[in-house]
């Protein structure tokens, strides 16, 4: 695909871009300022990777002259060099042609993911710990930051509930497609029999919500202070820190305690809240869209089985786009790059075809 005159036109995007963030009243509209900023850092990395695909090329077409020269130690090094470039090369399009699509105005942000336990008892609450640890070392490997907001322990081990937040670049954009009913079959380790249990967790992933996206009136709220408890150990449960809000429109419930500071609960408790009522707020607007929009990798719902774990046969599956990985062990060590990218691809086809369709350029 030709990407130049689109990419012209981001240029001209960014010149306008940076005129607008320069102005003195730029701060005056704190939700379009913050739409701004961030449509700006996505245009230049855009930009950059356009740069690095531009380059790419370049090293492509000398490397394979270089790999039809005379002398064959410097032939065999630029033959040696091309499938790399390649690759790079078909990566960096992808990239770009994802950057292209019309943008979720939510996927740069830093995310919030909420594990519960499912069916299974403790065998779920373990499963559910297993997944944290997964999903903390795949942040881990991105270089992104984790900060615990709430957990819930079970007395057998694992989480009942857990929830924390994924703070980098592009955070949302990367786990989106992990909200869902995540399944595991293996042998529990209190398993005398050495049987095959199935055991269920859900995995809520919701972009970290601005005060400007959602408006919480002080009188939509009940805030209760009260004494921790649980497994915070004797610091936790000698102070009065755990606040609990209600939203009282919605009935929404949300207890933090996982500080020994009121303040800092009240503030991680306030941001979940934010997103859980701007994931409702989404949900809402996604029921007007079309049913063939809703069901592009599925509706990202909790109530959805998304993708199983199978311990014994050594692999994942994930149901929404039929691709299985037989190396479990690392995948539940982060390494979710491979099923994340795949999600990603099938996600932008589908993306780009539905664009096509409102469009009027297919059937």
């Amino acid at each position: 695909m030709d990407y130049a005159e689109l990419i012209e036109r981001k240029k001209l995007r960014l010149h306008e871009l940076e005129a607008a963030i320069a102005s003195p009243d730029f701060f005056a509209d704190a939700r379009k300022a913050g739409e701004m900023t961030r449509e700006h850092a996505a245009v230049r990395r855009l930009l950059a990777s356009w740069d690095r695909y531009q380059q790419t090329g370049r090293d492509i077409s000398e490397a394979t002259e270089l790999a039809k020269g005379e002398d064959a130690e410097l032939a065999a090094m630029a033959a040696e060099e091309l499938p790399g470039l390649e690759e790079r090369s078909v990566a960096l399009a992808s990239e770009i042609q994802y950057a292209l699509l019309p943008r979720d105005p939510t996927e740069d942000r830093d995310a919030l993911l909420e594990i519960r336990a499912g069916t299974g008892g403790d065998e779920a609450a373990l499963f559910a710990g297993d997944l944290m640890r997964m999903y903390v070392r795949y942040a881990e490997s991105r270089g992104w930051k984790v900060e615990p907001m709430e957990a819930n322990p079970s007395d057998a081990g694992g989480f009942r509930e857990v929830i924390f937040k994924v703070s980098g670049e592009e955070v949302f954009r990367w786990l989106k497609y992990e909200s869902g009913v995540h399944r595991v079959q293996r042998v529990p380790a209190t398993e005398a029999q050495g049987r095959i249990h199935t055991s269920t967790a859900t995995v809520a992933v919701l972009p970290e919500a601005e005060e400007v996206d959602v408006q919480i009136r002080a009188d939509d709220l009940r805030i209760e202070v009260c004494r921790a408890g649980g497994h915070g150990g004797q610091g936790v449960n000698t102070t009065d820190s755990a606040v609990q809000i209600m939203h009282l429109p919605t009935g929404m419930i949300v207890r933090c305690q996982d500080g020994r500071s009121q303040l800092k609960n009240r503030e991680k408790a306030m941001t979940v809240l934010r997103s859980r009522l701007l994931e409702r707020k989404q949900q809402e607007e996604a029921a007007r869209y079309s049913a063939h929009r809703r069901s592009l990798i599925g509706s990202g719902g909790r109530e959805e089985k998304i993708r199983t774990y199978n311990f014994p046969q050594n692999r994942v599956t994930d149901h929404r786009i039929n691709l299985t990985l037989y190396h479990l062990p690392s995948f539940m060590d982060g390494d979710l790059g491979e099923m994340i990218a795949a999600l990603q691809k099938s996600d932008m086809a589908a993306r780009m075809e539905e664009a096509q369709r409102e469009a009027g350029l297919t059937p």
